[in-house]
């Protein structure tokens, strides 16, 4: 089915970017003037864009009659929206106020790589994507991703800084690297056995070797070595943190690289393109 854009649809797009440029602004402003008004101010303007976020993608999926996860315009949609969730659970247990604007810096990236590869035709789902595993699937590996995306912050953060402390938990950023990977890692999993369940159900085996399966399976034993260098081999520091970092490179890869594989065109799995 072609569709025309809305206007309210590119209307919240531009809104989300200037709340999330908005929220780095702030952010950047609060911090040098050490002014903790304006450091709020960014969080509650990263709150708002996370609520746009969320009507956007209501907006989409009643448009779509079903849910805008198929294409790779949709998910750079929802993809913030899940970064924004990662965001906010840390900002509400470790006032880790420090992630606004790597998160807001996503969520434009996000957003702006939509922007420049827009969806002319609402995407009908394939028979074997039909099934009430399609939603929970999608939205746990998508909120792994998340949770992932700020662990690798935080690595980072933890390789430049290693001796800050945050006032408020005593904890470091690579302690917080640490508890990201486990909610990532666990949703990861989670994501993985329900696609092999769904896969089971579809097409009568639990693991097909497509290609997007295998570099999903390449994604979960990236952060299963990181765990077994850091809790059985007792790593810590900045080479567990490199180690922390470097395994997210797996994960852009399963969601963005596939493309680039010859046999992509082979997977159900690979998002669909304009």
């Amino acid at each position: 089915m072609i569709v025309e854009h809305t206007v309210r649809e590119q209307t919240l797009l531009i809104s989300l970017l200037a709340a999330h440029s908005a929220a780095i602004l702030l952010w950047v402003a609060g911090t040098a003037s050490r002014r903790k008004a304006l450091v709020t101010a960014s969080v509650w303007t990263f709150a708002a864009a996370f609520a746009l976020n969320g009507v956007l993608i209501v907006d989409r999926w009643l448009e779509a009659g079903r849910a805008p996860f198929k294409t790779l315009y949709e998910t750079l949609l929802f993809y913030p929206w899940c970064v924004g969730v990662a965001t906010l659970i840390l900002l509400a247990l470790h006032r880790l106020r420090v992630l606004i604007p790597f998160s807001s810096a996503a969520c434009i990236a996000g957003l702006a790589y939509a922007m420049a590869k827009p969806d002319v035709e609402i995407v009908n789902l394939p028979p074997a994507l039909q099934s009430a595993w399609f939603v929970p699937h999608v939205v746990t590996y998508f909120i792994a991703y998340g949770a992932l995306f700020l662990s690798f912050v935080l690595a980072v953060l933890a390789i430049a800084r290693p001796a800050w402390r945050s006032e408020e938990t005593g904890k470091g950023f690579e302690e917080h690297a640490h508890g990201a990977v486990m909610f990532g890692f666990t949703a990861l999993t989670l994501g993985v056995v329900m696609g092999a369940v769904w896969g089971k159900e579809a097409w009568g085996d639990y693991w097909t070797w497509d290609p997007k399966e295998n570099w999903a399976l390449v994604s979960w034993l990236a952060y299963l070595v990181y765990l077994h260098v850091r809790m059985v081999r007792g790593w810590t520091g900045r080479r567990a943190m490199a180690v922390c970092a470097s395994s997210f490179a797996a994960v852009v890869f399963t969601y963005l690289g596939m493309s680039l594989l010859p046999t992509a065109s082979e997977s159900l799995h690979v998002y669909q393109q304009p």
